[in-house]
């Protein structure tokens, strides 16, 4: 994929450094506070099913608990099926990283399988997911890519996961991008199947947030910020950050950094075509990460090569090009 995104990274880059918080709350959730509650049996009941809720945890637990046991540290996972709480959440406790997975949130009408993984994969990712961090937990936005960086397509290549539920209709725009991004077929389904897990969430975000538009894979969030915001994306933001650890093509082995954001992760800088975070959440702490390599850092009187010839006048992002066929 020869163009994703370039205008929307370099739009950024005379914007100055983000500034994180100094601590994060204990307990990041996957969603704001809500006050909903789906019980198990209730009519809003349509999700997965308890026997799925539990094979998606296994599957994580099996791929994630070696992890963090090298790190010196405990995964727990709680299994809180009865407890209506549409939401899940992470938080440390002593040497253990704690997640605690709600099973209302599991019996929404837009959750599969694929897509409650990735809500585990997320809160995963706030003890996983590198930088850009507050306090010991990676932020919201991070925590989103990391799902889809990293997490997903772990939980995707192995065989436990085969039988899955997902969405019954593909996304082409998805199909479109990931067909771009990879070469071979395995990693373009993996890709896929994470997109479109990404999709099944943010429909969740829309019916919370009251959205009047359906989040698309086409109509990406042109927004770009000032500074880090570390709180939650709105619901195309996020669908958007999905689709960009889909697409990235950093190998997963590639180690994360809590310091720096551009380690393992897909930058301008480091050589990659697509991939990258979202400018509607994320600030680069070095606007360095968003050129290509070798060019030199923009300032006065910087001689920039002809394809960046544009970025002496207004910058605007037009979406995700057409993919090639």
């Amino acid at each position: 994929m020869k163009r994703y995104i370039l205008l929307s990274a370099v739009s950024a880059l005379l914007l100055g450094a983000a500034t994180l918080p100094a601590a994060a709350s204990n307990c990041p959730g996957f969603l704001p506070p809500n006050d909903l509650k789906i019980p198990v049996g209730s009519a809003q009941d349509r999700g997965i099913l308890e026997a799925q809720f539990n094979k998606v945890i296994d599957t994580i637990e099996k791929i994630y608990k070696p992890v963090v046991a090298a790190q010196g540290r405990v995964l727990q996972i709680n299994r809180l099926w009865t407890n209506a709480t549409v939401n899940a959440n992470a938080s440390q406790s002593g040497n253990k990283d704690v997640l605690n997975m709600y099973g209302g949130l599991a019996r929404h009408e837009a959750i599969t399988m694929d897509g409650f993984a990735l809500v585990v994969c997320h809160e995963l990712g706030h003890h996983l997911g590198g930088a850009p961090k507050g306090g010991w937990a990676s932020i919201e936005g991070q925590s989103d890519y990391y799902a889809n960086l990293k997490c997903l397509r772990q939980v995707f290549a192995d065989s436990s996961s085969k039988n899955f539920t997902g969405p019954t209709e593909v996304d082409e725009a998805a199909q479109k991008y990931c067909g771009a991004a990879f070469s071979k077929p395995e990693d373009q389904a993996i890709c896929l199947r994470a997109s479109m897990a990404g999709k099944s969430v943010s429909n969740l975000f829309k019916a919370l947030h009251n959205d009047t538009v359906f989040p698309s894979f086409d109509t990406p969030d042109t927004s770009v910020v000032t500074t880090m915001f570390t709180d939650h994306p709105a619901t195309q933001c996020r669908m958007d950050t999905y689709l960009a650890g889909s697409l990235c093509t950093q190998p997963v082995s590639a180690p994360l950094n809590d310091t720096n954001p551009a380690a393992g992760a897909c930058t301008r800088s480091g050589g990659f075509l697509g991939g990258f975070r979202p400018l509607c959440w994320y600030k680069p702490a070095n606007p360095a990460e968003l050129l290509p390599p070798g060019s030199k850092a923009f300032g006065e009187g910087t001689e920039l090569p002809p394809a960046f010839s544009m970025l002496k006048g207004p910058i605007t992002w037009n979406g995700f090009p057409p993919a090639a066929h």
